[in-house]
């Protein structure tokens, strides 16, 4: 039963005093996972550099933040073992880094959120996200039962990253208002949906989609180093930014 597994494999973890110590950066896919396709790229590729770009960034400026990565090659991470990470380490934060899939249309960054979904696009994002656990072994017995095509599933992930709702949102905000404001890219928003992989990290987290791999525009822009690294210093900013508005708090 699903409300089992939740229970008994989560836990709270986080700073009493407040300060932001530790960051996971996950970079989505990998290996024999290599999510969505552009006509020239992958999405594990893109979303690696993108990672890897931003956790230099942290590196070299936040020398009290101490960065861990999820991946730092092309190799296969189960969804469980992302957020495992997260939590041996008692992180602070978890970034998950992805490209997104649509119509050759569809345009923008969006920062998600664990919750539930509000439209039939969010769930789709969801549940393409999700459909990793198909190549992984023993998923069933990992995730014990979880079916993305049920409302139950996604009621009950919901409910369990609630304590961590209000500074998920408070990062996700930031994230899109310097992708805006500092960037230039164009911002879809704020969301919320079942993502796996923020459902089992105990503490803060957000899943960014940097742009469509499928709008051959988008996958140009995303496909040059400096657009990477821009990328990435936006969500440096909005990292920044985050840990001194809480850290100020406390």
């Amino acid at each position: 039963m699903v409300v089992f597994f939740v229970l008994s494999g989560f836990h709270n973890v986080g700073r009493s005093d407040g300060k932001v110590r530790t960051v996971v950066i996950d970079a989505g896919h990998g290996g024999k996972d290599v999510g969505c396709n552009g006509r020239i790229s992958r999405e594990a590729d893109i979303a690696l550099k993108v990672a890897l770009a931003l956790g230099q960034q942290i590196e070299e400026n936040l020398p009290d933040v101490k960065v861990i990565y999820t991946r730092k090659t092309n190799t296969f991470v189960e969804l469980i073992d992302r957020a495992g990470i997260a939590n041996k380490n008692n992180a602070d934060l978890f970034i998950s880094i992805h490209c997104n899939a649509g119509p050759a249309a569809a345009y923008g960054t969006e920062t998600y959120t664990m919750g539930l979904h509000k439209t039939e696009g969010n769930l789709q994002v969801a549940n393409r996200e999700n459909s990793v656990i198909l190549k992984e072994e023993n998923y069933q017995k990992n995730y014990d039962g979880f079916d993305p095509r049920s409302p139950q599933s996604h009621i009950l992930m919901s409910l369990f990253q609630s304590a961590y709702l209000d500074n998920s949102l408070r990062f996700a905000q930031k994230v899109q208002h310097n992708f805006k404001t500092k960037v230039g890219r164009s911002s879809r928003g704020v969301k919320q949906a079942g993502f796996l992989v923020l459902w089992k990290s105990a503490m803060p987290s957000s899943l960014i989609e940097i742009g469509f791999l499928t709008n051959p525009a988008e996958e140009k822009y995303l496909n040059d180093k400096t657009n990477q690294t821009y990328i990435a210093s936006g969500i440096y900013k909005a990292f920044k930014d985050y840990k001194q508005e809480l850290e100020a708090m406390n």
